[in-house]
């Protein structure tokens, strides 16, 4: 039987988009760190949420503008696409970027990352430190928040984050290179694909959305509640 001939690299992820993944990993560890210890530390706590939270709304619209495999099309996958893979019979066009079950995890992250950055902004702990939008919402949204955010939303996002971490081990055992693509951001690949953009232009334009959102972000942070 002929070996497979693979092709030369071709750039899946863009910087930009390889930046917003690391960071975001670093933004949740400092998170679930200075979540855990408390006290004083909170005020840690909070930067790392503005942080993320200034990195999700990116990465809402690189998902629209950004390079042609971190487009969220690109990652939409139907219940049949998703089978298909399961089966191993998928187009080699869903095998380039996030795969149909890669996808899934990818879509439950950002919706959790999301939902524990929101129920964040509209948390109190009752002691020195509440969500700059508390005064915004009625006491009993800030104790469902609270305690969705502290923990279901902690707990469901750890275990996201271990099958996550689980699915990387188990693809580099069989020779996909995840972690490496994620770093220099080309895969090798089987099949003929279009690159994603990543030049000098379409660099210096994700840096100017991450500037408006990192922007936005900050002006969440300063909607605390009027002092009278």
């Amino acid at each position: 039987m002929p070996s497979i001939q693979r092709l030369s690299p071709v750039r899946v992820w863009d910087l930009p988009t390889r930046l917003f993944h690391w960071m975001l990993a670093v933004c949740f560890v400092g998170l679930l760190i200075t979540g855990s210890v408390g006290g004083s530390v909170m005020s840690f706590h909070f930067r790392f949420g503005f942080a993320m939270l200034a990195l999700l709304l990116f990465r809402l619209v690189w998902g629209f503008v950004g390079g042609r495999w971190t487009r969220f099309s690109s990652f939409l996958f139907s219940p049949r696409s998703t089978l298909a893979y399961l089966r191993g019979t998928s187009p080699p066009e869903h095998l380039v970027g996030h795969n149909p079950l890669g996808a899934l995890s990818v879509w439950a992250l950002l919706a959790f990352l999301t939902a524990q950055v929101a129920t964040g902004l509209v948390s109190d702990d009752e002691i020195s430190f509440a969500g700059p939008l508390t005064h915004l919402v009625s006491n009993a949204t800030v104790s469902l928040a609270t305690g969705y955010h502290t923990d279901i939303g902690k707990l469901i996002l750890l275990g996201l984050v271990l099958l996550h971490l689980a699915a990387v081990v188990y693809y580099t055992r069989r020779k996909h290179r995840l972690v490496s693509a994620m770093v220099h951001g080309d895969k090798r690949l089987d099949s003929v694909a279009q690159p994603s953009r990543d030049d000098l232009a379409s660099r210096l334009f994700a840096l100017f959305i991450f500037l408006l959102c990192a922007a936005a972000s900050y002006a969440v942070s300063t909607l605390q509640a009027p002092v009278f």
